[in-house]
């Protein structure tokens, strides 16, 4: 049974082992996930501007979501971008990415987000399973 809960500092090990098996564009590097990016991404899900949640089976963590609430002119109130979503590879096809998603919902809903978004170029069948419709493409700029 996956249960979702909120992510907190003692979560970093299994995040940073889920991250290397997520990020295809970046490589993460232990030193800056430990000192400057974890403990960041903690601050704003502990200040109500993100969404970082992990999923467990059997007390072991097999994945996490993180969300970015970002206030708009254009909706009217604030979004929660979905930036990334990770289950081990093991647990896939079993409904834990589902069950992050909808916890991220239920999150938005209570905050009174206008909407849920998703960037996405790997998993917009599972997104729209779950309800999500296309409306953008995201361009990107990058200072590197």
């Amino acid at each position: 049974m996956t249960a979702v809960r909120d992510a907190g500092p003692s979560d970093a090990d299994d995040v940073y082992r889920l991250l290397n098996g997520f990020v295809t564009s970046y490589r993460p590097d232990r030193v800056v996930f430990d000192g400057t990016t974890f403990p960041r991404v903690i601050e704003a899900a502990s200040d109500g501007s993100a969404e970082f949640l992990v999923a467990e089976e059997d007390v072991c963590v097999v994945g996490y979501l993180l969300a970015l609430r970002m206030p708009t002119l254009f909706a009217g109130g604030t979004i929660l971008e979905v930036l990334e979503l990770t289950v081990t590879e093991s647990v896939r096809g079993r409904g834990t990415g589902s069950a992050l998603v909808r916890a991220a919902q239920a999150k938005a809903r209570e905050a009174k987000d206008v909407e849920v978004t998703v960037p996405t170029r790997r998993a917009a069948g599972f997104y729209r399973a779950l309800g999500f419709r296309e409306t953008a493409a995201y361009l990107k700029w990058s200072t590197a």
